[in-house]
């Protein structure tokens, strides 16, 4: 039975889903037979139990992934490509099957859900055309004396490691440029989100994918698992997408053997309004960059900065908007916010309104959390906000926005910088020198200029400061996974 069948009820209808390991191309148990509980968010009920992986069990993935490593490393640019791509369209085809799946264990609403489905799949179409250009450089020395070739080879077996927040799309862009680089891969996706992993590998040994090439691990012991991965010689990359707090815990783990490291982390993103945007066109940004996957984004509007003649009006405005939203289980298709992930990050959300109010900010609008089954949070405007509110100063990672006015070109700049974090910001002007004078000066690696979404899979995605390291997507994704090789010669 194939696991692409209906998503209702995962026992009945889903005897063979696949919840254990995924090493050498084969489903595996957990050897001590533990089993970790995956929850509806809209509900908190259990869905189903996953393997429980040991150390041992994740150095048997690397295993796995070494002894494939050569023969995909040699597998002719073209077999890749034609690999990814057919994994594109099996995506491309059930992308409301997935789009189902994401929204069952991770929240989001199905229209959200559908829309990470379509994204998550580009990434496997993008780099099955950048798998066959890869083009190195052939110089002649300055001094005259030799030729210098540099060329460009795979950068070994990779331990990607994965958030909830996007469960398909996170996968996707770290999935894609590897095997099209020609590394193998071990992946280990948050423990709250792992069935979107699971089908991937399902759906990436049916496009063709040798044993070994990608292995899933999922464990309750994230950090001893993927240190010992670390550790290992073997393991030569280290892709991350999570918390700056956990990320530098793997940057100092990942020291010890020097490993390769592409840091996606946190992200603080101001959204920049001055007096000669185009409002209605502002509105329709912010609620793409605070609201999508309602709010639960690394790339998520924090701190709205208005200028001051315009900020009542702006506030107003989103307020509505915000208020508007249909809130409910994230599986029906009237829903446009779903819950939190879970009750933690709902009681989180919750300190940091009750902390802006505390400090003297205003509420125009939202209730907070909401009692009963699920984990859902209203929308919340807040205004006045002071600028030592926690609001401002943490990633927020939920359906609240925080107004604040300015006066300057410059005020606003240095506002925005205000942060160790330096991920995406969002501007709009009417003025095009200020958007773009401005953006040079935004301390971040992506912006959003009169645009409220900054994510494409030909992009480089990435952030500065204590945001990460390296870029994926675009040609630069690829380029993470492979390490640049010079030659000097002479004819």
């Amino acid at each position: 039975m194939s696991i692409f069948g209906p998503t209702e009820g995962f026992a009945a209808a889903f005897p063979d889903f696949p919840a254990d390991l995924f090493i050498g191309g084969q489903w595996r148990p957990a050897a001590s037979g533990r089993r970790i509980d995956v929850f509806d968010p809209s509900t908190g009920r259990r869905i189903i139990g996953i393997a429980d992986a040991s150390i041992e069990e994740g150095i048997a993935a690397v295993d796995a992934a070494h002894d494939a490593a050569q023969s995909w490393a040699r597998t002719a640019p073209r077999r890749r490509s034609e690999i990814l791509r057919r994994a594109y369209e099996l995506m491309r085809d059930r992308v409301e099957w997935f789009a189902e799946l994401i929204a069952l264990e991770n929240g989001k609403s199905l229209a959200d859900a559908r829309g990470e489905a379509h994204y998550a799949a580009e990434f496997f179409r993008w780099y099955a055309e950048e798998a066959v250009r890869v083009v190195g450089d052939l110089a002649v020395a300055p001094a005259g004396g030799n030729r210098m070739l540099v060329h460009y080879q795979p950068i070994g077996v990779s331990v990607l490691v994965t958030p909830w927040n996007f469960p398909a799309a996170m996968a996707t862009r770290k999935i894609g440029p590897a095997l099209a680089a020609g590394c193998t891969c071990v992946l280990k996706p948050a423990t709250e989100t792992p069935l979107t992993a699971y089908a991937l590998a399902a759906l990436l040994h049916e496009a063709g994918v040798p044993g070994g090439v990608v292995n899933v691990v999922t464990t309750s012991r994230s950090g001893a698992v993927v240190g010992a991965m670390l550790r290992d010689p073997r393991v030569r990359k280290l892709s991350f997408t999570g918390s700056t707090e956990v990320g530098r815990i793997l940057l100092a783990e990942a020291a010890g053997q020097v490993v390769s490291c592409s840091m996606e982390l946190g992200g603080n993103a101001p959204f920049i309004v001055f007096d000669d945007a185009d409002h209605e066109a502002a509105i329709e940004g912010a609620m793409i960059a605070k609201m999508r996957n309602g709010g639960e984004a690394c790339t998520a509007a924090n701190r709205f900065y208005v200028q001051r003649a315009s900020v009542d009006r702006f506030a107003e405005a989103l307020a509505g908007h915000m208020s508007a939203l249909v809130v409910g289980d994230a599986r029906r298709a009237e829903t446009q916010l779903g819950p939190l992930i879970n009750g933690g990050a709902r009681d989180k959300v919750g300190e940091l309104v009750q902390d802006a109010l505390a400090r003297g900010a205003r509420r125009l609008v939202g209730g907070g959390a909401v009692p009963g089954e699920g984990y859902y949070f209203s929308p919340v405007v807040l205004v006045d906000v002071p600028h030592d509110a926690r609001v401002l100063n943490e990633e927020i990672f939920g359906p609240v926005a925080a107004i604040v006015a300015f006066d300057t070109e410059d005020e606003a700049i240095e506002l925005a910088n205000q942060t160790e974090y330096g991920l995406v910001a969002y501007l709009y002007t009417g003025d095009l020198a200020r958007g773009l004078r401005v953006s040079e000066r935004l301390e971040v690696g992506m912006v959003g200029l009169n645009r409220g979404l900054v994510s494409d899979p030909a992009a480089p995605f990435g952030g500065v400061k204590q945001s990460g390291l390296g870029r994926e997507g675009g040609h630069h994704g690829l380029l993470e996974f492979m390490e640049a090789k010079y030659i000097a010669t002479q004819w």
